[in-house]
């Protein structure tokens, strides 16, 4: 056990949360279980978020900010924590994600992270390693808060017809996905268009990538390899990703028929008769 008078609160972001809610609980008198009962978690879940053995939530973190009057510290935090327990290589994509006023991103396979479901994101995180899947899970879903800012950026993605198809975690699974896709059908900051089969040969051939576009800072490219990631503010890799993904998006459905095209699929292949 993490002797918690030697935490140092410089190690991480989650030591320093923990350091900081052991420093606020103890200034205001209550003990571990006292807290808890408070803020309708166990004394053993505070505990171990102290001693940095377990990941708060964003729910953990408003009920403690309201009971120790921290001024909305812990919360303020949470999203640093839950950036930090990204891999490392990934860590700068996640803080581009939070600057960018643009994301333009194709994807071959896979529903970015950004608009992956809960079961999804469980299915994908799980294949051949369920060690802590739940906060793995947990801190990828942290990231979509980025649409909560008050001025998210606007994402477009396109995304190839074959990850309509690929069933990642079941019928139940994939049908709760496509469904959450089509949530986004009205929304002017998240735009999701199908590249179809009928396309054919395509300027995406060569994988998945993402470009990044931010107001005074150039445009960066993302490229992801198996197990690590590359960014690239190289002009010639941006300009020519640019036009790919112009071209890409000229070449896909519209967000209507995008939309039509995901429906038709959720309940084709995996409509309920099926499941």
């Amino acid at each position: 056990m993490v002797n918690i008078n030697t935490l140092d609160p410089s190690a991480s972001p989650l030591d320093y949360y923990g350091f900081e809610l052991r420093r606020f609980r103890e200034a205001a008198g209550l003990t571990q279980k006292q807290l808890g009962d408070i803020i309708n978690y166990t004394g053993s879940m505070v505990g171990q978020v102290e001693t940095a053995r377990k990941l708060p939530t964003l729910d953990f973190s408003q009920r403690a900010d309201a009971a120790l009057c921290t001024g909305g510290l812990l919360t303020r935090l949470h999203p640093l924590v839950m950036r930090s327990q990204l891999p490392a290589w990934f860590q700068q994509v996640a803080e581009l994600e939070v600057r960018a006023t643009e994301i333009c991103t194709f994807q071959t396979q896979l529903i970015h992270g950004l608009l992956q479901s809960p079961s999804y994101v469980r299915a994908v995180l799980g294949v051949l390693d369920r060690d802590k899947l739940a906060d793995r899970v947990a801190v990828r879903l942290a990231r979509q808060r980025v649409f909560e800012k008050e001025e998210p950026p606007v994402f477009w993605t396109v995304l190839n017809e074959a990850a309509l198809h690929q069933e990642i975690g079941g019928h139940e699974v994939m049908r709760e996905q496509l469904a959450y896709l089509l949530t986004f059908e009205d929304d002017p900051w998240i735009n999701v268009q199908i590249l179809p089969y009928s396309a054919g040969e395509h300027p995406g051939l060569q994988g998945s990538f993402t470009v990044f576009r931010f107001v005074g800072d150039p445009s960066i490219v993302y490229t992801e390899g198996y197990g690590s990631g590359h960014t690239t503010a190289n002009p010639d890799t941006v300009k020519d990703c640019s036009l790919r993904y112009d071209h890409l998006r000229a070449a896909a459905l519209s967000i209507k028929d995008s939309a039509g095209l995901i429906r038709q699929v959720m309940e084709d292949r995996y409509g309920e008769q099926l499941a």
